[in-house]
């Protein structure tokens, strides 16, 4: 990673794998973009055990976010999956512990966009990308989603709105991600980062 390029991060979510790889595309569209890298990061799960704890670092994939991560980007891309429509537990509680961001206005005038996967068709795709943007304005970043420049955005039979990126990915998670699905993922980013590099320049 070069030091002098934006960080843009990638904070997700992921039970079963369809949101993570989401995140994946949407940071190849962010790293498409010179002068940009995105930095993926996930949140641990809520235990319905109030003494359980997560481990200090994840047995795989992305880190645990810190507070630092928000202040040091440059842009944010945030995805979950749909628990009846709205954002899971685990990115809620997260964003329920950054209050001293939200004082200090670390977050705004910054970028962001969202992105969902969900196990059924009309899950609440939209809902929940739209329940995800509610922390963000509060924060005061300026949330970016897709225009219909993007044509997969009339020929998806999936995911893919002008909210966000999303992925139907079945109850059991086992659809794969749609050639429409991939093409808006990587589009997002892309507009994420351009956006990013146009407010730091401007």
């Amino acid at each position: 990673m070069n030091q002098a390029n934006l960080i843009i991060l990638v904070l997700f979510y992921s039970r079963h794998g369809a949101t993570r790889k989401l995140a994946e595309l949407i940071a190849q569209g962010i790293e498409s973009v010179p002068g940009c890298d995105a930095r993926l990061r996930t949140v641990p799960a809520v235990s319905t055990v109030t003494e359980a704890t997560a481990p200090e670092v994840p047995a795989e994939g992305a880190p645990y976010v810190e507070l630092d991560d928000l202040t040091e980007c440059a842009g944010l891309a945030l995805g979950s999956p749909t628990r009846f429509g709205n954002m899971a537990s685990a990115m809620k509680y997260f964003w329920d512990g950054t209050a001293a961001q939200w004082l200090s206005g670390a977050l705004a005038g910054k970028p962001a966009c969202v992105f969902t996967s969900t196990g059924s068709l009309h899950g609440g795709q939209e809902t929940t990308l739209l329940s995800m943007m509610i922390p963000l304005f509060h924060h005061g970043l300026m949330v970016l989603g897709l225009p219909y420049t993007n044509p997969e955005l009339m020929t998806t039979s999936s995911g893919g709105t002008p909210y966000g990126a999303s992925h139907w990915s079945g109850l059991d998670g086992a659809k794969s991600i749609t050639e429409d699905e991939k093409r808006l993922a990587i589009a997002l980013g892309k507009r994420l980062a351009e956006t990013a590099v146009k407010l730091r320049s401007a």
